[in-house]
């Protein structure tokens, strides 16, 4: 389906570096549905809630449309490279950080922030890798994918949170708190298979 939808858009003469700033606009539909939830109704909070889960998987398709239609459609650019990875940081900080501040507790902002600054992480460390000639590793345990995988469930666990008593973010805080571990271990694993590379020349 993915295939098919990247030749449509394709024909359509849509380009990757568009679908990359796609990415980013649903990012934030999802942080703004996010940092929405401690202001608004209950009923209102499961559907930003569904529509925040829902935002971050339309993030994800983009990310990977933009590689088939750049990869599989030959329309790379001189500037692709940057266009694949830097909106996906911004994507990143726009979804973890808001997840933060969704937690009725202080201390929520804090965390997203530290949680955001963890999953950068990861991605310095394959990027520097990849600038000193070594592999870039896209490995977990807590990579993109995974890392917004455990975003979304948390979104749609909420929804549970919700029905059963005042929703306070407490699903959204222990996500939080595995994306910040999981993204420093994905960082020093990245960092240890990249120093070995760069030992064995």
């Amino acid at each position: 389906m993915a295939h098919a939808l990247a030749a449509w858009l394709a024909r359509r003469g849509v380009r990757p570096n568009q679908v990359s700033y796609a990415g980013v606009g649903f990012a934030l539909l999802a942080g703004t549905a996010l940092v929405a939830l401690p202001h608004v109704s209950s009923a209102l909070q499961a559907a930003l809630l569904v529509g925040a889960a829902l935002a971050i998987q339309l993030r994800l398709l983009c990310n990977l449309l933009d590689g088939l239609l750049a990869v599989e459609g030959g329309l790379q650019s001189p500037t692709g490279g940057l266009y694949n990875d830097v909106p996906d940081r911004f994507a990143d900080v726009l979804v973890i950080v808001a997840a933060g501040y969704a937690i009725a507790w202080d201390w929520g902002g804090a965390l997203g922030w530290a949680a955001a600054a963890a999953a950068l992480l990861t991605a310095y460390v394959r990027v520097l890798g990849g600038a000193l000639g070594a592999r870039q590793h896209f490995l977990g345990p807590m990579a993109k994918p995974h890392r917004m995988a455990v975003l979304t469930a948390a979104c749609l666990l909420s929804l549970v949170e919700l029905g059963a008593a005042e929703l306070e973010g407490r699903v959204l805080a222990v996500a939080l708190f595995v994306v910040l571990a999981g993204s420093l271990a994905t960082f020093t694993r990245r960092l240890r298979l990249v120093a070995r590379e760069l030992n064995a020349r």
